[in-house]
């Protein structure tokens, strides 16, 4: 590929003289390799264009910078992120204008409503890719993803992926982080959805505001908006947008998809939509009111895509489950063992109080706080889970960095004098008091790793599949 046909899109204030052809881009000096484009971006910890003479001397035959560095073979442009996702695009021949794009976002709810969209437009015959928190999904093959919304270069790398297999429609995860940092920049979605905002991420923005703005980002980039207005800032957002709005509630009965008649078991919701007054009932095997919520802004986004609403309702209907979110790993007749990747005040309130109403016995939540993150939410999730856990056990998370036993310190603040909980900080050692110290009737709830197989300590990340550690400590009962 020329630089030319890179570059093809972004207003350039200085180039190189001639054309040039490349090998590939990055924006990361240490993988350049001759016949590539380095691309200096500034970011929160470092600052991109303190490598351009190292990306030069591994052979990059062009470095695109926001000023001048006083080298030969330099690009100037206004804003290195932006035209790194330009760039991205065009590299792989701009899949993104060939497929249709939805877009989720919000705190809470964001990989359960793409799945759920994944599964409803594939019931119909609609090729479709996923990328989100848990994996990369089309066709058969199934790839890791380490961000929720990955940088620009693979985000288009893996839609290029999905076009060559035939896919028509790619549903997202679309995080906060990815829309301040302009990862999609560029990209035009069908549809962009909105599920809440609760707090989190508050070690990145500065506060709640500014958490939002971000968000709403994904709406100025999208054709038509689906959006929760249960959320007090998805009504917010309604009202700011006005265009091409479909909103879902179970608060509001003028909202476009309305569920009423709601009835929460222990396996799953039931509940009626009214959609162009026409009311039809539906079942979901996912409880909570939370499910309800989920299900509605996935039924919009279908909807809007040309789904009818009996076959999307029907769809909705054979998923079994989704992976990490509320999730049975293990069940007997004293016990039964839930796993869900709530790491939120508002995710563990949800899930805490939908089960609840259905526990036989005692709902035993065990629960960490995640290290260099949000210290301000520790305390609000120790709070929701006591609101509604008649024990409570308090472990490790992903420390990271941090000390695990001062993480715990943070949370225990949050916990009142009449809490009954106990405090283990080696995950597994927690798993197994919970398991070996059930009684009858007890459901075991492992909040905030969900999906995840992994845990990430100090000076290593260890494997941690919480499926595999019930499973071993079950044998052993």
């Amino acid at each position: 590929m020329k630089l030319s046909e890179l570059l093809k899109g972004i207003k350039v204030l200085s180039n190189i003289n001639g054309d040039i052809e490349i090998k590939d881009m990055t924006n990361n000096s240490r993988v350049v390799e001759k016949g590539f484009v380095y691309v200096a971006i500034k970011g929160s910890a470092v600052d991109g264009h303190k490598f351009v003479d190292s990306a030069i001397s591994q052979g990059a035959v062009a470095v695109v910078v926001e000023k001048d560095m006083g080298i030969e073979n330099q690009v100037i442009v206004e804003d290195t992120r932006k035209a790194y996702a330009i760039m991205a695009s065009n590299y792989f021949k701009n899949p993104c204008e060939k497929l249709k794009l939805i877009g989720v976002t919000g705190t809470n709810g964001k990989t359960s409503v793409t799945t759920i969209v994944k599964h409803i437009l594939e019931y119909v015959g609609l090729k479709t890719g996923l990328i989100g928190t848990i994996q990369i999904e089309y066709g058969d093959v199934v790839l890791e993803n380490k961000n929720t919304t990955p940088d620009a270069y693979i985000f288009h790398k893996t839609l290029s992926q999905m076009e060559q297999a035939g896919c028509e429609y790619v549903v997202s995860e679309v995080s906060s982080h990815a829309l301040d940092q302009d990862r999609l920049y560029g990209c035009k979605f069908e549809i962009g959805a909105f599920t809440n905002l609760t707090q989190d991420h508050l070690d990145y923005h500065k506060d709640m505001e500014e958490y939002f703005n971000a968000k709403k980002k994904l709406f100025s980039m999208c054709e038509k908006s689906v959006i929760n207005i249960n959320d007090d800032y998805g009504y917010k957002l309604a009202k700011e947008i006005e265009k091409n709005v479909d909103t879902v509630s179970f608060k509001y009965q003028n909202s476009t998809f309305y569920a009423d008649n709601i009835e929460c078991k222990a396996d799953g919701v039931n509940f009626e939509i009214k959609y162009n007054d026409v009311i039809s009932k539906v079942s979901f095997a996912i409880p909570g009111l939370y499910s309800v919520e989920n299900a509605l802004v996935a039924i919009g986004i279908v909807t809007n895509l040309g789904v009818s609403l009996n076959k999307a309702i029907t769809a909705l209907s054979l998923i079994n489950g989704i992976k990490g979110r509320c999730e049975i790993v293990y069940s007997d007749d004293k016990m039964s063992v839930i796993c869900d990747y709530a790491h939120t005040p508002d995710g563990i309130e949800n899930i805490l109080s939908s089960l609840k109403e259905s526990v036989s016995g005692r709902l035993v939540a065990l629960f960490g706080c995640g290290g260099d993150r949000d210290k301000t939410k520790r305390p609000l999730m120790a709070k929701a889970t006591e609101k509604y856990a008649d024990f409570i056990i308090v472990t490790s998370d992903n420390p990271r960095s941090e000390d695990p036993e001062m993480i715990i310190e943070d949370v225990i603040v949050g916990l009142s004098d009449k809490a009954n909980f106990v405090k283990i900080v080696d995950r597994r050692e927690a798993i197994e008091y919970a398991m070996k110290n059930a009684l009858d009737g007890d459901t075991i709830v492992l909040l905030g790793k969900g999906h995840e197989d992994y845990q990430v300590l100090k000076d290593e990340t260890i494997h941690f599949d919480e499926r595999e550690v019930v499973a071993e400590i079950a044998q052993t009962l």
